[in-house]
């Protein structure tokens, strides 16, 4: 039996990012990721302003924007009852919410991963690849057993990181419930490549039964996102050529840009969820990012909150002596408060931007009026750029929604 600090289950954006901060600071680590080559699974590609503090702050900035990444300055937000020019003239500059970030980060999620588990393997950690099935034996010292090329191997450790996503089998191993909501919203993504986007311009624009959201990244590379309500558009063969056509028939600027373009990935449609657990902590185990609970991927909080788990965790074991339950007291109650309040968030935003009727159109104009006028209009989404900590709580109260939501 092998013996580390810390095995990592699950060597995607949130446990390769701890593994590369904890190894070169003497902690012995063990990754252990299922994939060989990371696929594209359409999703995973907006770091907000606030992950891309945590970012900077764990030292991962260069890795990432030398895996493709790039920075986008410019939120823009389109409607069809809004002259594109008036949208254009009052853009949202990423840059200005948190002093020293310029702006978000656009990575593609499998060179991220790829990028970020070869720095942890190069800082010290062992990694290893193609794992097949993990059984966690929790404890003051937790046992890691795992399948490797027909094989079984067995590691002990002080603890044990479940970092192995939605479907967590870490999670489910121990019991931890899983509690879920789904929104009212499908959200398709489709990667091409055109040269005729704005670099660093990210977009989303209201029209008709859809709402059109796109991040582009380096060298040409344009994430294209598409939520709708579920139905024929988001199933079968034609899906992606049904996406693009939604994006190139309307009545958006750049719409000529994705005429023009090169399909650079699958297309997939994802319903909108949110994921949360009571704790991602019990004896010997902790968990990190959708391992332990994610947000509606509407609003792409996913890469940042990767970001401050990694950040938050790796605080307590850089640290503390103490790797207990109790030692990470302090990460499961910031994490419950700020899940919570990208759910508000969340949920606003689907309520407001897909809502796809006369009633939700002369709501969103009731909206770009109130908002004016009252600052915790816009709190809740503004939240999910800035950090949902950096607005009032007030902001995320059932009354604010209710306000929100009866405004016309």
């Amino acid at each position: 039996m092998e013996a580390f600090d810390a095995v990592i289950v699950g060597a995607g954006i949130a446990g390769s990012a701890l593994g590369s901060v904890l190894a070169p600071r003497g902690v012995s680590v063990l990754l252990l990721e299922r994939q060989v080559e990371y696929r594209d699974k359409v999703r995973g590609e907006f770091m907000a302003p606030w992950g891309v503090a945590e970012a900077l702050r764990l030292g991962l900035e260069g890795v990432l924007l030398d895996a493709g990444g790039d920075y986008s300055t410019t939120f823009v937000g389109y409607d069809e009852d809004v002259e594109a020019a008036a949208s254009e003239s009052a853009p949202l500059p990423f840059g200005r919410f948190i002093e020293g970030v310029r702006g978000a980060l656009c990575v593609g999620h499998p060179q991220a991963s790829a990028a970020l588990r070869s720095l942890a393997e190069n800082r010290g950690a062992t990694v290893r690849v193609g794992v097949g099935d993990v059984e966690v034996t929790a404890g003051a010292r937790p046992t890691v057993r795992y399948e490797l090329d027909g094989e079984c191997f067995d590691a002990s450790c002080r603890l044990v990181v479940g970092a192995d996503g939605r479907q967590s089998s870490v999670r489910r191993g121990f019991g931890i419930l899983l509690h879920q909501a789904t929104s009212k919203a499908t959200l398709g993504g489709l990667l091409v490549r055109t040269s005729g986007w704005p670099k660093d311009w990210s977009i989303f624009s209201n029209e008709g039964d859809v709402l059109h959201l796109a991040f582009p990244r380096a060298d040409g590379y344009v994430r294209l996102y598409l939520a709708c309500e579920p139905g024929p558009r988001s199933k079968g063969a034609d899906r992606g050529r049904l996406l693009l056509e939604a994006f190139s028939s309307s009545a958006m600027p750049f719409s000529a840009a994705v005429r023009s373009c090169e399909v650079a990935g699958p297309c997939a449609y994802v319903q909108g969820s949110d994921g949360w657990t009571d704790s991602p902590v019990v004896e010997g185990v902790v968990l990190v990012g959708d391992a332990a609970g994610w947000s509606d991927p509407i609003i792409g909080q996913g890469l940042s909150v990767a970001m401050r788990d990694a950040r938050m965790v790796s605080d307590v074991l850089l640290e503390a002596g103490d790797w207990s339950p109790n030692a990470f007291e302090g990460y499961v109650t910031e994490r419950a408060e700020r899940m919570a309040r990208l759910k508000v968030a969340g949920y606003v935003n689907t309520e407001i931007r897909c809502t796809f009727t006369p009633e939700g159109r002369n709501r969103r104009a009731a909206m770009r009026a109130d908002s004016a006028i009252n600052p915790l209009t816009l709190a809740p989404l503004l939240g999910s750029i800035a950090g949902p900590e950096t607005q009032p709580a007030e902001a995320y109260e059932i009354e604010n929604v209710q306000r929100i939501l009866n405004l016309r």
